[in-house]
């Protein structure tokens, strides 16, 4: 059967929410995040080398990366689910989006979250200036317009069709679920109405919800 080798808040739950919309069969391996660390567990590494989830195994095939994940799941199980037609303009909005979350969004918020880090322990105290100083840069010069620019893209591609690749939802969508729960957690989405629209959408699909109680609790919510 189809293993999900889960880690707790983090990338793998939209796996979890392809696979209900996919009505496919799957057992849940969990994996807990080191409590100081937040990393994830060297038990990992018996399943990928690189020790990072989302993994999935099935029969004897083992798939990581999300999008890679997502396009394997979606060819080999959705019978023409969850993916526009070959050829067709969605179609290549559905490659851009499958791409873009992990290349062009989630970059610039793990940035961010990483030198919201250099501003607290274990950072030294008497450091602690000069690094939130190097951090408050940075973010103003780089990482805040960058996500601003990515959220002001997203919010006007839903503004042309009601998901990211066309009048219907794919997996371009369950791969941007993710970043747009990231930045809904850390960023006031109000000047962004559809992408807020876009989180209730999902949010409220009983797929969605029959994954939550899968995966265990979601704390990036």
């Amino acid at each position: 059967m189809l293993r999900v080798h889960h880690l707790e808040n983090s990338r793998s739950q939209r796996i979890l929410w392809l696979l209900e919309e996919l009505a496919v069969p799957y057992e849940v391996k969990r994996y807990a995040r080191d409590p100081k660390s937040q990393l994830a567990p060297p038990e990992l590494t018996a399943v990928h080398p690189l020790g990072k989830s989302p993994v999935i195994t099935d029969g004897d095939a083992t798939i990581a990366e999300s999008g890679a994940i997502v396009e394997y799941l979606v060819d080999t199980y959705g019978n023409g689910r969850l993916r526009p037609a070959a050829g067709t303009p969605e179609m290549l909005r559905y490659r851009y989006w499958l791409h873009a979350c992990e290349g062009s969004m989630m970059p610039l918020l793990v940035m961010k979250l990483v030198f919201s880090k250099t501003t607290e322990p274990p950072v030294p105290f008497l450091v602690r200036p000069i690094t939130k100083a190097v951090a408050a840069e940075v973010g103003r010069s780089y990482i805040d317009p960058g996500i601003t620019a990515q959220l002001a893209h997203m919010e006007h591609e839903l503004g042309t069709s009601t998901w990211f690749a066309g009048e219907e939802p794919s997996g371009a969508d369950v791969m941007m679920s993710f970043p747009v729960e990231a930045a809904a957690s850390r960023i006031d989405l109000g000047p962004y109405p559809k992408l807020a629209a876009f989180l209730q959408r999902i949010h409220a699909r009983p797929a969605y919800q029959r994954a939550l109680e899968r995966g265990g609790p979601y704390r990036i919510l």
